[in-house]
């Protein structure tokens, strides 16, 4: 199965499924029995997820063919460098308030000449150790997919100025957050909210650089695509479980009325 950047060179949906709050490796392995998702997003930021967490979720995704990435703050070097030798495909970096911001996270997540990633090819993206090292380090640098989330203001101030960034693979919109920065929290139908992913999209479409967005349903995710949004998060654990319990409910309604 092609990967994320392969999939957004080619001109095609990328389709995620989230996980964090539930993850293990066995529900990894449903979502690929099902078949169609494209990639996972592995979420560290709030899942509270540990270094063997990723080990075990990137084992389960590449079994299918699933490709990943972690989402993460990138408040420093070790931070973004372990999960990429823990096996995780790329990363999203969280929080960005900066172009300054983003080009550290790129400069720590590759290799010389284009970073400052201190090398190591004795883990798991390494092949632990049968990789040469040249190798290794041409291969990671041109593989490793790097997304930006822009949820600051000072991102939003400077859309631009990240988009330009050599090595940011995306910029993506987290509805939540950016409703939140624009003091309407959770109402991602309001205007403020439309009229800054619009101008999120007309700069990647001015940079040719591609983005993506957690969906808010299907309506909201056809809006989006219709903008040209090519990444898209359609699912997530705590979104399945909450929807398997109410679908439960509906079969055997007869079982929840109140007698």
């Amino acid at each position: 199965m092609p990967g994320i950047k392969q999939l957004l060179r080619e001109g095609k949906v990328v389709r995620a499924f989230g996980f964090g709050q539930l993850l293990s490796p066995k529900l990894i392995e449903i979502v690929g029995e099902h078949g169609d998702f494209d990639a996972l997003w592995l979420d560290f930021e709030h899942g509270g997820l540990t270094m063997k967490d990723i080990e075990l979720a990137t084992m389960a995704a590449r079994s299918y063919g699933m490709d990943h990435f972690v989402r993460l703050p990138a408040t420093d070097y070790a931070t973004v460098m372990r999960p990429l030798e823990a096996g995780a495909g790329g990363l999203m970096i969280s929080m960005v308030r900066s172009p300054s911001d983003a080009e550290a996270a790129v400069r720590w997540a590759k290799f010389w000449p284009r970073g400052e990633r201190g090398l190591n090819g004795g883990n798991r993206d390494g092949r632990f150790g049968l990789t040469p090292l040249a190798d290794y380090t041409a291969q990671a640098n041109a593989d490793t997919f790097i997304g930006v989330q822009i949820e600051t203001a000072g991102a939003l101030a400077s859309l631009a100025e990240i988009a330009a960034i050599p090595d940011v693979d995306l910029l993506f919109v987290g509805p939540s957050d950016l409703s939140q920065v624009l003091g309407v929290t959770g109402d991602f139908e309001n205007p403020k909210c439309l009229q800054a992913i619009e101008k999120i999209a007309q700069v990647c479409a001015d940079a040719k650089k591609p983005w993506g967005i957690f969906s808010r349903g299907p309506d909201y995710a056809t809006r989006m695509r219709s903008w040209g949004c090519r990444l898209f998060v359609l699912g997530a654990d705590i979104h399945v479980v909450h929807a398997g319990i109410r679908a439960i409910k509906d079969r055997y309604a007869t079982f929840f009325q109140q007698t």
